[in-house]
């Protein structure tokens, strides 16, 4: 499966690669090649979503402290973003910005703020551009409710995410490892009450 944006870039290059055949068979590859490169990065695979605060995007963790989490996003990883939480959307929010490299943690850089209000807490995902990634996109607005591993967004030609949790929850992942969206990274402390999404 393909997320539906990919589909009208897939066509362009591939007429593109269809009309520049005529005049260079090399152009017409690369077009081509594009076209597949492209198929593949706009994947959309099926997920089976964890049981406790689950990961917003694939990647590589590259960041932990209190209550904040970073994932860093290569070209290579799914794009697609997923809610951590079920909750209503409080606001979605562009903050314009720099676009170093994705691997660099930086402020003041391009940004889309996601806050989710639950009945635990606010939870607040942030999709941060690279410097391939110009293009930060939101699937959802202000007042809609999410339910946890719903697509929530995309972040274009590599990137970064960053979840930050409410108080009453412990991150169970740790810098290095390697996580999908829909995958718990966080679970409830004990003896917190509240209610966890099925």
């Amino acid at each position: 499966m393909i997320e539906r944006s990919g589909y009208s870039i897939i066509i362009a290059s591939l007429l593109l690669s269809a009309v520049s055949y005529l005049l260079h068979p090399v152009i017409s590859a690369f077009f081509i090649a594009f076209a597949l490169f492209t198929a593949y990065f706009f994947r959309d695979p099926e997920r089976k979503i964890g049981e406790g605060v689950v990961s917003p995007a694939d990647g590589k963790i590259d960041f932990i402290e209190g209550r904040r989490l970073e994932i860093f996003m290569s070209p290579f990883d799914c794009h697609i973003n997923r809610a951590p939480w079920d909750g209503r959307v409080l606001s979605v929010k562009f903050i314009e910005g720099s676009t170093p490299p994705a691997f660099m943690r930086k402020k003041g850089v391009r940004t889309n703020e996601i806050l989710i209000e639950s009945q635990d807490g606010v939870f607040r995902v942030l999709q941060i551009a690279g410097m391939f990634a110009r293009r930060l996109v939101s699937y959802v607005r202000e007042g809609d409710v999410v339910k946890k591993g719903q697509k929530i967004g995309m972040i274009r030609f590599g990137s970064r995410v960053v979840l930050e949790i409410p108080e009453g929850f412990r991150f169970v992942r740790k810098v290095g490892e390697k996580v999908k969206a829909g995958e718990t990274v966080a679970l409830k402390d004990e003896g917190i009450q509240g209610s966890q999404p099925r």
